[in-house]
C-alpha cells in the first residue's frame, strides 16, 4: 500500500498495526500514534511534529528524511530500523529503545539521551552537537564522522566504539570508559606523542 501526500494531522492512530505500508510526504502533525506497531513500513519525507509515538513499536521500518519536532518517543522501541537523514528537535526520548538501528546522517542536536542503551548503533555522520549522552551505553557504536561539538559523553561506555579524532577533541569525555585503541587515539588527537 503506497500512500502519498496524505494528511493525518490530529488523527487517532493509537494501537493500530501496520505492515508493509509506504508513506511519502505524509503529515502526522499532532497525531496520536501511541502503541502503534509497524513492521516493514517506509516513511519518506514525512512530518511528525508534536506527534505522540509513546509506547509504539517498530521493526524493520524506515524513517527516511523525516522531521520529528516536539514529538514524544518516550518508551518507543525501534528494532532493525533506519532513521537515515531524519531530524529530531526537542523530542521526548526518555526510555527509548534502539536496537540494530541505523541513524546515519540523522540530526539529534541537543538530544537528551542520558543513560540510554545505544550499543552497536550506526551513527555515522550523525549530528549530535550539544547532545547529552552522559552515562550512555555506546559500546561498539559507529560514530565515524559524527559531529560531536559540545556533546556530553561523560561517564559513557565507549569501549569498541569508533570515533574520529575530531570527535575525540570536540566532545566532553571526562570519566568515559574507553578501550586501549580509543585511549591512544584520544592522546594522539590531543597532540601527545606516544613512544
Amino acid at each position: 500500500m503506497n500512500i502519498i501526500g496524505e494528511d493525518y494531522s490530529d488523527a487517532v492512530l493509537n494501537g493500530q498495526r501496520w505492515e508493509g505500508r509506504s508513506f511519502v510526504r505524509c503529515d502526522f502533525t499532532e497525531a496520536d500514534m501511541r502503541g502503534l506497531v509497524t513492521s516493514g513500513c517506509t516513511f519518506t519525507e514525512c512530518t511528525f511534529d508534536r506527534a505522540d509515538l509513546g509506547g509504539s513499536a517498530h521493526r524493520a521500518s524506515a524513517f527516511r528524511s523525516c522531521r520529528f519536532k516536539g514529538a514524544v518517543l518516550a518508551s518507543a522501541s525501534f528494532t532493525s530500523c533506519t532513521w537515515l537523514g531524519s531530524t529530531f528537535v526537542d523530542c521526548a526520548l526518555r526510555s527509548i529503545t534502539l536496537e540494530e538501528t541505523d541513524l546515519t546522517l540523522a540530526s539529534l542536536t541537543g538530544a537528551r539521551l542520558r543513560k540510554a542503551p545505544l550499543r552497536g548503533l550506526r551513527l555515522r555522520e550523525a549530528n549530535l552537537e550539544d547532545a547529552d549522552l552522559r552515562d550512555a551505553d555506546l559500546r561498539d557504536t559507529d560514530l565515524t564522522g559524527a559531529r560531536l561539538r559540545g556533546t556530553l559523553l561523560e561517564g559513557a561506555d565507549l569501549r569498541g566504539a569508533r570515533l574520529d579524532p575530531n570527535g575525540l577533541v570536540q566532545a566532553t569525555l571526562r570519566g568515559a570508559h574507553v578501550d586501549l585503541d580509543t585511549a591512544v587515539a584520544f592522546a594522539a588527537a590531543h597532540g601527545l606523542k606516544i613512544t
